[in-house]
């Protein structure tokens, strides 16, 4: 028999302590970025305590009054207010907020129905302005309890804070003011001039009068500036283009080559993107100005378009997002993703738009950013086929569209590296071949997908045999003439897996024309393995030999250099020479050598040097030998 164990009473719940200090830590070298976003905690709460005041009463009269001067920083406002019991419960306690009501069922209906309004969602609250503060002082009256005193509530960066009630003289009207002493060392951030930068940089947007007061003396200077600059009424697109470019260039530092309007209703989101005046790699992401509800949230949103989207900077307010924790970013979640292909849509739209109305703005944009509709491109056929008339390439006949250069071309043969396409180009032009270097980002992509779109156009990477079949063959006579060189020749480079053919090209001026592919340079990589793997590895490699045509050096029989050297009678100086002809085609090319190839380059220059020093001397050398007969 098993006895049943005692059940042990539950000891009481106790609360969480939390360190202030360490909080203040942790908020100023962890969650936030900079001591800056003191000014924002501010200013939100602010605004969200006036959004709920005029939830329970519309017809109050609403403000916000920033100052700074003598090392203290000061916020006043006219909003909901706190009793001293909500001041102990909302101002000392972290994860709650006064925004979540007070126990009045009426008026906890009202805040919850303009919950949303709210910027702060997570309770920090003004512990947060510790960062720079010493000490916080508020002074409040609530407007939900008019008969309630005012209230001071006092704390210190120590931890402990103070709760008292006022005469009602002290604060006649509800509404709160918050004064904040600068801590040893954060005296910077209260400086008048820093302040008021802070508050028009974060603010300029919201909704509500806000003004600043640096203590000189002087009127209360506006910190918002609504309605944003594209929402404004202008008399003239000019107009507005011009004020768009001017905010862009206040923003970020930059006359833009266009604009183009992010306004999606449906998603709360509002904006314009600025296009940027010169060329950006697509592997550069963009930091995004984000306002959410008017309060700046980052300028440094990185994830709010689409990675292809590199050629924009955007600014935008938005009451749908949400925000991280620190509030400095946005919270990449399903609705962010939906906003994001949107936002992308749009500027696609923009595209189309130039493309069917504004030729030369389109144009004007493609030569700095080709890159950027070309990688939208890859993945949006219907992008494709409507660019496809105003993208640029690099081809046989110049630079031009592929439409233009389809138009000529039916079968389209490309090139993987820029190097490869500058050897072949003049040639490939000279006889008719159409030749595109893909050796640039995205063009090869690109091509691959041309025939989903022209379905009637050929696509093929360009190999040896291609070019070797476009070249004018030499009449038969000629060529069996030439066998004894062809055969020297052949032997000479037999090592460097290169075959020798001939035939007759222009231009005249180019003697020699190494000709690889992509079937070539795997055989050649598959024989070196071969020669260094033991016994096992060579026989699965030889068993995977193919038939792959090798390397090719064809030589120009309409060269003078190559009919001389044909026509020489000593054998090694002939493959000498040979040997300098595939070294110099190999350079033309500018692939990388090997190192048999190093090797056939030096050797090739000794022996010339050789010969041509031995040729120099030889006669001298005769000649003195007969006067030593004499």
């Amino acid at each position: 028999m098993t006895s049943t164990p005692m059940s042990t009473p539950m000891s009481a719940p106790h609360s969480f302590q939390v360190d202030l200090r360490g909080l203040v830590d942790l908020l100023s070298h962890h969650l936030y970025s900079s001591p800056r976003v003191y000014v924002r905690e501010l200013l939100q709460n602010a605004v969200d305590a006036v959004t709920a005041r005029q939830a329970i009463d519309p017809e109050a009269q609403i403000g916000i009054r920033l100052s700074a001067s003598g090392g203290r920083v000061t916020i006043e406002d006219s909003g909901i207010g706190l009793t001293a019991a909500e001041a102990h419960s909302f101002l000392a306690t972290i994860g709650r907020s006064s925004k979540r009501g007070g126990g009045d069922e009426l008026h906890d209906q009202a805040l919850e129905a303009t919950r949303r309004e709210f910027l702060g969602q997570f309770g920090i609250g003004l512990l947060a302005c510790f960062v720079v503060a010493r000490q916080i002082r508020v002074v409040t009256r609530s407007a939900r309890d008019p008969q309630a005193a005012p209230v001071e509530w006092l704390a210190t960066d120590d931890g402990s804070y103070t709760v008292r009630e006022l005469p009602h003289a002290a604060r006649p009207e509800p509404g709160t003011t918050v004064v904040l002493e600068a801590r040893p060392g954060a005296a910077e951030w209260t400086v008048p001039a820093k302040v008021e930068e802070l508050a028009r940089d974060y603010g300029s947007l919201l909704p509500y009068d806000i003004t600043f007061d640096d203590g000189e003396g002087c009127e209360p200077r506006p910190v918002t500036d609504r309605p944003a600059v594209w929402e404004r009424a202008f008399p003239t697109p000019a107009a507005r283009r011009a004020a768009l470019a001017g905010h862009c260039a206040e923003l970020f530092g930059f006359t833009p080559l266009d604009s183009i309007d992010l306004d999606l209703p449906v998603a709360g989101v509002r904006g314009v993107a600025y296009v940027l005046p010169d060329p950006t790699s697509p592997a550069h992401r963009a930091g995004h100005r984000v306002h959410l509800k008017g309060m700046l949230l980052t300028q440094r949103a990185d994830n709010l378009l689409p990675d292809w989207a590199f050629f924009v900077r955007a600014v935008i307010d938005t009451d749908t997002l949400r925000p991280t924790a620190s509030r400095e970013n946005l919270y990449d979640d399903e609705t962010l993703s939906a906003v994001r292909e949107a936002l992308g849509t749009r500027i696609r739209g923009w595209l189309a738009e130039l493309a069917a109305s504004d030729p030369d703005r389109l144009a004007a944009f493609l030569r700095v950013h080709h890159l950027g509709v070309k990688s939208m491109a890859r993945h949006d056929s219907e992008l494709l086929g409507l660019m496809l008339p105003w993208l640029p390439f690099e081809t046989s006949a110049g630079s031009m569209s592929l439409q233009e250069f389809a138009a000529a071309h039916t079968d389209i043969h490309f090139t993987r590296t820029v190097e490869e396409f500058r050897q072949i180009a003049p040639i490939a032009a000279a006889h008719g071949l159409g030749v595109i270097n893909a050796g640039y980002t995205y063009d090869a992509d690109l091509l691959a997908l041309l025939p989903s779109v022209r379905p009637e156009l050929k696509v093929t990477e360009l190999d040896a045999g291609a070019v070797t079949e476009r070249l004018d063959p030499v009449p038969t006579a000629a060529e069996l003439a030439l066998a004894p060189f062809l055969a020297t020749a052949r032997t000479r480079l037999e090592a460097q897996s290169c075959d020798v053919v001939l035939r007759a090209f222009q231009p005249v001026t180019v003697p020699a024309l190494y000709l690889d592919d992509r079937q070539a340079r795997q055989e050649r990589d598959r024989t070196a393995a071969l020669e260094s793997a033991d016994s096992l590895w060579s026989g699965i490699l030889g068993a995977l030999r193919g038939s792959a045509p090798r390397a090719r050096l064809v030589l120009n029989h309409n060269n003078p250099l190559i009919r001389r050297i044909s026509g020489l009678q000593d054998e090694a100086l002939t493959g000498t020479a040979v040997e300098s002809l595939y070294g110099q085609a190999l350079l033309m090319s500018q692939r990388p050598l090997r190192p048999a190839d190093s090797a056939l380059l030096n050797r090739a220059f000794l022996g010339l040097l050789e010969w041509a020093t031995h040729s120099t001397a030889h006669p001298t050398d005769a000649r003195d030998g007969k006067e030593d007969q004499k």
